[in-house]
């Protein structure tokens, strides 16, 4: 579906790659935190597993495990520049999913774990925990869809391209194409906050360490669709990419030939 675009048609998404925060060794670097960070929040995922009632626990605290270990290790090895400087694309796709498990799984799991405590809940409700679940996984999906219906539109009509608007007037339209995702995220809080005050004995702290990882993981659905596509244009275009060494990017195909008829 992104096939029909060209380079000049993603090339704001450089942004991050042109600033650096997003270069192969900014993103090893970051790497090394996220394991630290990724083994502190197991260590309190499983503090509150033991506590809590929510159904086939056991079960998603071993996949989840699973799952992290091998990001974790994955995630060492391309903190290595030998090892980065000569897979850039692999790095990115493992830092996508390093910050997804991190900031949005992770953080997820943690607040169902937290919302099933034996203080806040009686065993009986597992069938309202499982509810509670799904309504939240089906406006995380909601909010997933739609970010990536508007980044499409904003894409087709040209808002990414290099010089086609000033950036006040993009980040102008943009931050109304914010609207729809973010009444969706808001109506979903909303809701599940209800769902909690009718279901749960909770108190506002609780209610706090519940609904704010749910946050992020909205946030980070919101962000996927542009790391997605960072990912492709990567795949696509070398001006997505750092040169053998991982210090500079490589230019974009027009100012090549703009190059290329100032040298002739």
């Amino acid at each position: 579906m992104l096939g029909k675009f060209t380079e000049n048609d993603f090339l704001v998404l450089r942004g991050p790659l042109e600033s650096g925060r997003q270069s192969p060794k900014s993103l090893g670097s970051i790497f090394i935190i996220c394991i630290f960070c990724q083994a502190v929040l197991l260590l309190i995922i499983f503090h509150f597993s033991e506590y809590s009632n929510f159904p086939m626990k056991d079960i998603v605290n071993q996949i989840h495990l699973f799952i992290s270990i091998i990001l974790g290790i994955i995630s060492l090895l391309y903190a290595v520049p030998f090892i980065y400087k000569k897979s850039q694309k692999i790095q990115y796709l493992i830092s996508i999913l390093v910050s997804q498990n991190l900031f949005g799984v992770s953080l997820l799991w943690g607040a169902l774990l937290l919302l099933g405590e034996d203080n806040t809940i009686i065993s009986t409700k597992s069938t309202t925990l499982l509810s509670i679940t799904y309504l939240i996984l089906t406006i995380g999906l909601l909010i997933f869809i739609v970010t990536c219906v508007r980044f499409y539109n904003l894409i087709k009509k040209g808002h990414y391209q290099k010089g086609s608007k000033t950036e006040s007037v993009r980040s102008k339209f943009e931050s109304k194409t914010y609207m729809l995702p973010v009444i969706i995220g808001t109506v979903g809080i909303v809701c599940f906050m209800q769902c909690l005050s009718r279901n749960f004995e909770i108190g506002f702290m609780d209610l706090f360490y519940v609904v704010a990882p749910i946050i992020f993981f909205y946030v980070m659905l919101f962000v996927l669709p542009e790391q997605l596509v960072i990912l492709y244009c990567k795949y696509r275009f070398d001006s997505f990419n750092f040169d053998p060494n991982g210090r500079h990017l490589y230019p974009p195909r027009n100012e090549k030939i703009h190059d290329l008829d100032n040298k002739g």
